[in-house]
């Protein structure tokens, strides 16, 4: 388009870079650069204080060339902002996000040309999206599960005493070692990693699979309080802790302590403190909860397949702005998980391109499918609702073990958190509406 408007822009033309990022070349006229210089001017000569002057009353010329680069900064900054305001508005844009708009240095007497660089929003019409087919969830809790809920109740309660005897499978043992490879302390080969190295008067479950050293808690059985020995252990190739992966290790223990542990009977003792008065209501109790528990998770699953047919049915580029925040906060997340979990810096890096492509990929499909489900929104005109916030506000307020209005204050500190709840909301509700039509099978997930 080439004309001037009211706001002094001579031409505005566009330019596709990729299918979702491009070009806006704005021309100003020098008049309306002249005209928004003398505003400038004037803002800053009403407030300028000058030697020998009033303030608010020293001469133009004198405030232009004593304030020449702030007044130059205020324009660029000014015939940038209206530029592009104006431009978005003329060519009828959807801006997902701006790219550039720094624009070049204005200069005054001569129309300017300035370039910005947008991300749009991409094109795409919908695919079918009523009637996706979704296995049932099973809801069905069978004895076995029951009866493993009771086990863990009773193992969550039991007692732990002393006794004087060797250590057997399932005893918890007090004890303290010293772990070398080739001689060398494993301390000082995993510093970050103490619970390899050298431990004083921890405790262990005899036989235990989820013993943090490969190997370790197997050999503690046959040892009695005072005993020492030594345990040969062999970290795995795929170990998670790369300075171990692959070597042999020998721990120096000495046992300090063996309880054994001893489960509580189901009796009147034990289903009070469960706060029932009968072993066919804790039974009726575990049967609703984990039925509901099944609801739950079968509900999720559909969800995520309802997400996976919706993106399997449709392709379309997506601006690289979203990707490289999604990526980058993706990222975070995985190196903060990995560093709790005890991966070391070492090995993150070293799988660090993996980590980046596969962070990528999970980026691009979490933004198409925020994008599919905003346009069903608006397709079927779902809106959030006051009871919606409301809801899903206890809901993390719960969750978070805080008061529902100091919760409230805490996300009003940053807009975005409340915009992102929101649009999770939305999603949320949107999602449901799917659910509501799809075609759920008599096959169970």
């Amino acid at each position: 388009m080439d004309r001037l408007t009211k706001h002094g822009i001579v031409n505005i033309k566009t330019d596709d870079i990729n299918a979702t990022r491009k070009a806006l070349v704005v021309t100003v006229s020098a008049d309306e650069i002249e005209k928004e210089h003398d505003t400038i001017l004037g803002d800053f000569a009403k407030e300028a204080r000058l030697p020998g002057f009033r303030p608010g009353r020293a001469p133009k010329p004198m405030v232009a060339k004593r304030f020449a680069r702030e007044i130059g900064e205020e324009l660029k900054k000014r015939v940038v902002s209206n530029a592009y305001r104006q431009a978005v508005k003329e060519s009828g844009v959807e801006v997902f996000q701006p790219v550039d708009l720094k624009g070049d240095e204005i200069e005054r007497g001569r129309d300017n040309e300035l370039n910005f660089v947008v991300d749009i929003n991409p094109e795409f019409n919908l695919p079918e999206y009523k009637g996706i087919p979704l296995p049932k969830t099973d809801t069905e809790v069978k004895d076995d599960e029951v009866e493993r809920t009771i086990d863990t109740l009773r193992q969550q309660r039991a007692d732990y005493s002393v006794v004087e005897r060797e250590a057997q499978k399932g005893d918890y043992v007090k004890l303290s070692y010293e772990g070398k490879v080739d001689g060398r302390p494993i301390a000082e080969i995993a510093e970050d990693r103490p619970i390899f190295g050298t431990q004083t008067g921890t405790w262990e479950e005899v036989g235990s699979e989820d013993a943090g050293i490969p190997g370790f808690a197997d050999q503690l059985a046959g040892l009695k309080a005072g005993d020492k020995n030594e345990i040969k252990v062999s970290f795995p190739a795929e170990f998670p802790h790369e300075a171990l992966a692959g070597k042999d290790a020998v721990y120096s223990v000495e046992m300090i302590e063996v309880r054994e542990k001893k489960l509580p009977e189901i009796d009147d003792e034990f289903l009070k403190g469960l706060n029932v008065e009968s072993l066919d209501q804790l039974k009726e109790q575990i049967v609703e909860e984990l039925a509901g528990r099944k609801k739950t998770d079968g509900r999720a699953r559909q969800r995520q397949q309802l997400g996976d047919t919706l993106l399997e049915r449709i392709e379309f580029a997506v601006p690289e702005s979203a990707i490289e925040m999604e990526t980058d906060g993706l990222l975070r997340q995985i190196i903060e998980r990995n560093i709790r979990q005890g991966v070391s810096e070492e090995e993150l890096e070293k799988h660090k391109e993996q980590i980046f492509e596969e962070s990528r990929k999970s980026a691009v499909k979490r933004i198409k499918l925020r994008m599919i489900l905003m346009k069903i929104a608006e397709a079927e005109k779902i809106k959030i609702e006051n009871e919606d916030v409301q809801r899903h506000l206890m809901q993390e307020a719960m969750q978070r073990g805080m008061r529902p209005d100091d919760l409230v204050k805490e996300m009003r500190k940053d807009e975005h958190v409340v915009q992102a709840m929101r649009q999770n909301i939305l999603f949320d509700k949107t999602l449901d509406f799917l659910l509501e039509e799809a075609n759920i099978s008599e096959s169970e997930t």
